[in-house]
């Protein structure tokens, strides 16, 4: 799976390394659910697939870090790099809805994603989860993950998780939702004419 921006896709590719981590990820807005992963973080890789496969997003990903201290450092960096991706495949931005609001239930748990392709990094979290682990999975990193996401593609980003018993339920419903609410904030309306904004830029 590769990715240029002369192919007449929105996708853009990165490579990053550092004394911590080793990531190259490719990344087509214009996709159609595809997936390939290979981290060391299981759930993350889990969760990347259903971000994937319900934003109808393409995703590649190689990320090598430094697990034997935790996964913080694979995880942010994946974020960073997913985040860097997005940015560039928009482009001028010309043409999308910019806004969502997507709710996504998991069994009993609710998760809602709000999202506004601002330019204007911010983000809001709101969730309580029953367990501080999911297997191996600090539910701590969901928060670091999304963070930098919506740092470096400059996106206002909400996330509330209403209810739900079981962790992994609740973060689940993040992920698919987050997909499902990306794709339609970056679908294209043919309505629009330049970018939704009175600004005249985004």
């Amino acid at each position: 799976m590769e990715f240029n921006q002369n192919n007449g896709t929105r996708s853009s590719s990165i490579s990053r390394r550092t004394n911590e981590t080793d990531i190259k990820l490719a990344f087509a807005v214009d996709g159609s659910g595809v997936s390939e992963l290979e981290t060391d973080v299981p759930f993350l890789n889990h969760m990347l697939d259903l971000f994937a496969k319900h934003g109808q997003f393409d995703l590649k990903v190689q990320a090598r870090g430094d697990i034997e201290i935790d996964d913080h450092h694979t995880v942010e960096d994946i974020g960073i790099c997913l985040g860097q991706t997005l940015r560039e495949a928009l482009g001028d931005k010309k043409g999308i809805k910019r806004y969502a609001n997507v709710f996504i239930p998991m069994d009993e748990a609710l998760a809602q994603v709000v999202i506004d392709v601002s330019n204007r990094p911010h983000f809001e979290y709101r969730a309580q989860y029953p367990s501080s682990q999911v297997g191996s999975f600090s539910t701590e990193l969901v928060h670091e993950f999304l963070w930098k996401l919506a740092l470096e593609a400059r996106i206002t980003l909400h996330v509330i998780v209403h209810y739900g018993q079981n962790t992994h339920h609740m973060i689940e419903a993040v992920f698919k939702a987050l997909g499902r609410a990306l794709d339609e904030a970056t679908s294209i309306d043919p309505r629009v004419t330049g970018v939704p904004s009175t600004k005249g830029v985004l």
